[in-house]
């Protein structure tokens, strides 16, 4: 295989003199990281926009901003669920994978026999056996674009067993081993002592290590091939989706909360830790269309900062006081007295958007005394730096009215744990800023109606519990995982639990998840206007707990004493009439990296350089934080890290500067519109070959590793074909 990629990259060479030397430092800022070339593939386009890093010129980091501030508007954050890199990208040719990762001569085969956890060995405590697993493919004929969701908790227990994802990095003098995913897994389904749960337990611990290519995911992959896909974006935090949801615009998931009430975390201070809240709530549906009727009663304590798991959001819930302009109740997401999550208060990119307008926002913030308490330092700072007020949108199905809805809003497709803002009450508890919350189908109508702020803005995108496009996910094999075939109770299952659109495994179907990213595309590319002065990121919050094999650096741990940042390594793809293409870009970061290049281009403040944070990030570095770490650990991010660093780098490598200097012509809308998004499954399932891609194998074969034998991708939605140890 390593032959046939030199091969193909040295015949595109002789034919176009595109393909320079793979690994070119670009240097656009002190700590910039390397770009390098992919490998040559069928796509004509590619060929024909493709600029060998080479053959940029090297500018640096404020020359970039500079052009890039001249040209980019529009920012679109397509936020994703639950996916690890190497799950939809370790055999991406280019990338740091599974088989192969890249240097200046070019592709080099992994030494699996030394890469962090690629063999990994579980016991099997009902038999006491001890089984090997390793990367393995999944494709169409095991029905791939859907499948059962990980363990991504950050601390659970099963059957006596700690589970999670610190659990699964398996850290050891600092250092992530990333070897624990399997064992992990085979506790996670192995809640009873029974046959029934070993069998769950062994199609877990296997199914942890599976991964898929452009035969299942042929969208994302072209996306990838065309533009900037960067390989080294972590999970801000080591949690699951609701602590990233609020890291996606906080940078962090309140540990300066954390650092600045740690005092107080019994409940003096409603912005503080764990908050006792007892007596009878009511939600009256005819105070607020929004919000559904609901009566809880008790007495609970609000869950305390960090966020380090799925709780709600305060606002909407039991507890919120509100009496009109309220949020939604989260009926679908299972909102119970005991599982919501402490008021939010530190700064975000929605603050400082409010740049020389944040006084007049903040006024009509209905209880600032709670809801302000750690800004009050950086308001004024927010102000004097200047810039005009940014505007902003957080739009995520079934927030509001959607188009599937006969009547009034029902949210039965809205994730309330996923909506990052509504955790904060600056911006869920502001009549002016609950403006910028909508629905998913809002998006459509305010791009097909120009009704995006003419002067830009800062665009968050996120899918949920269904589609809007009617989809249902496809079978491609009509006989997996039942031989006999899948009975109709069987199709009724798979159709009534895998058809959202976010990529969340747990119940969405992968290629209604593309198809949703590629209408939102399609839209934007579809506006002349809009597509010429837009970046569209493309990312995900967490891992949902797959196998990969670059261990995080550990930043932080949480009071519970385990690793609380990074997370596991996460896929991200930068599509823009200014973006390179055809390369992958190895910029370290996480959820910071997207925050900071939002800065750079509408010229933010850092949420790190604000006064009230910057406090937080010096004051956990002392004896009262550094005692959760290990012995000699110093907390020094224990807040937000969107300054350019080596640890966190910019997203900036993503864009041309040949491009924004117009001595390359912009991409065209064409290039990135991609037709029939609903004809599932996507190119009939021959994605691979449809869009000129081949995924790298393991070196020496002629194909990836195949499947273990009986495994069952839906141990959950259809356990009865399980198959128990012999």
């Amino acid at each position: 295989m390593i032959q046939e990629i030199l091969k193909r990259c040295s015949a595109l060479v002789a034919v176009s003199g595109l393909l320079q030397p793979l690994l070119i430092p670009v240097a656009m800022a002190q700590y910039a990281a390397p770009v390098t070339a992919q490998p040559a593939n069928t796509d004509a386009l590619v060929t024909q926009y493709y600029i060998a890093p080479s053959a940029e010129p090297q500018l640096d980091y404020a020359q970039m901003v500079s052009l890039l501030r001249a040209k980019i508007k529009y920012v679109f954050v397509i936020f994703n669920e639950n996916e690890s890199f190497d799950h939809e990208y370790g055999t991406f040719p280019g990338a740091n994978g599974l088989y192969y990762t890249w240097s200046a001569d070019g592709p080099v085969a992994q030494n699996t026999s030394t890469l962090p956890g690629f063999t990994q060995t579980y016991t099997d405590t009902y038999t006491g056996a001890t089984a090997t697993v390793h990367p393995f493919l999944l494709g169409p004929s095991y029905n791939s674009s859907f499948e059962d969701s990980m363990d991504h908790s950050h601390l659970g227990s099963s059957n006596g067993k700690a589970v999670g994802l610190p659990y699964k990095l398996d850290v050891v003098d600092g250092a992530a081993k990333m070897d624990a995913f399997a064992q992990d897994e085979f506790y996670s389904g192995y809640s009873t002592s029974t046959p029934a749960a070993e069998a769950k337990g062994r199609q877990r611990a296997n199914m942890v290590m599976s991964h898929i290519d452009c035969n299942t995911i042929p969208f994302f992959w072209l996306y990838a091939s065309r533009f900037t896909l960067f390989d080294n974006m972590f999970a801000t935090e080591d949690t699951p989706s609701t602590p990233n949801a609020i890291a996606m615009i906080a940078g962090q998931s309140g540990e300066t909360q954390w650092v600045k009430h740690a005092a107080s975390a019994n409940g003096v201070d409603p912005a503080s830790g764990d908050l006792p809240v007892s007596g009878t709530f009511t939600i009256n549906s005819s105070s607020n269309s929004k919000s559904a009727s609901v009566t809880y009663s008790g007495t609970s304590t609000l869950k305390g900062a960090p966020i380090l798991a799925d709780y709600q959001p305060y606002w909407g819930s039991p507890f919120d006081a509100t009496t009109s302009n309220r949020e939604p109740y989260g009926s679908a997401d299972g909102v119970s007295k005991n599982n919501i999550a402490v008021n939010l208060t530190s700064a975000s990119v929605p603050l400082t958007a409010m740049g020389t307008s944040i006084a007049s926002i903040l006024s009509t913030d209905q209880n600032p005394a709670t809801n302000e308490i750690d800004i009050q330092r950086d308001i004024p700072v927010i102000a004097a730096h200047g810039t005009a007020p940014v505007a902003w949108r957080w739009y995520q199905l079934g927030y509001d009215k959607e188009p599937t809805d006969p009547g009034a809003a029902s949210h039965q497709l809205w994730i309330s744990h996923h909506e990052g803002p509504d955790y904060i009450g600056y911006i869920a508890n502001d009549t002016t800023e609950q403006a910028n919350l909508k629905g998913e189908g809002d998006l459509f109508d305010d791009i097909s109606n120009n009704a995006l702020p003419a002067n830009g803005g800062i665009f968050y995108i996120r899918g949920g519990y269904g589609n809007l496009q009617g989809l249902t996910p496809p079978i491609q094999n009509p006989n997996y995982p039942n031989p006999a075939g899948l009975t109709p109770t069987d199709l009724a299952t798979i159709a009534a639990t895998k058809y959202g659109d976010d990529d969340h495994p747990g119940y969405s179907d992968r290629q209604i998840s593309e198809a949703m990213t590629a209408r939102a595309i399609n839209a934007i590319a579809s506006n002349a206007t809009l597509w010429a002065q837009s970046a569209i990121i493309i990312t995900y919050d967490e891992s949902d707990g797959f196998y990969d094999h670059v261990p995080p650096r550990i930043l932080a741990y949480g009071p519970d004493r385990l690793p609380m940042a990074r997370g596991v390594r996460v896929p991200l793809i930068v599509i823009s009439p200014y973006a390179r293409v055809h390369v992958v870009a190895h910029a370290e970061g996480d959820h910071n990296a997207v925050i900071e290049t939002i800065n750079a281009i509408f010229n933010l403040p850092s949420l790190s350089g604000l006064p009230d944070e910057a406090a937080a990030l010096t004051g956990g570095n002392s004896a009262t934080f550094n005692q959760f770490a290990p012995a000699g650990f110093q907390q020094k991010y224990l807040g937000p890290r969107d300054t350019n660093s080596a640890m966190t780098d910019s997203l900036l490598s993503a864009f041309s500067p040949n491009r924004l200097r117009g001595l390359a012509p912009a991409l065209p809308a064409s290039y990135a519109t991609i037709p029939n998004i609903t004809a599932l499954p996507h190119y009939a399932g021959a994605g691979c070959s449809a869009i000129g891609v081949t995924p790298t194998v393991p070196s020496g074969q002629a194909t990836d590793y195949p499947p273990p034998a009986n495994l069952n991708t839906l141990y959950s939605n259809l356990p009865q074909y399980n198959i128990p140890a012999p």
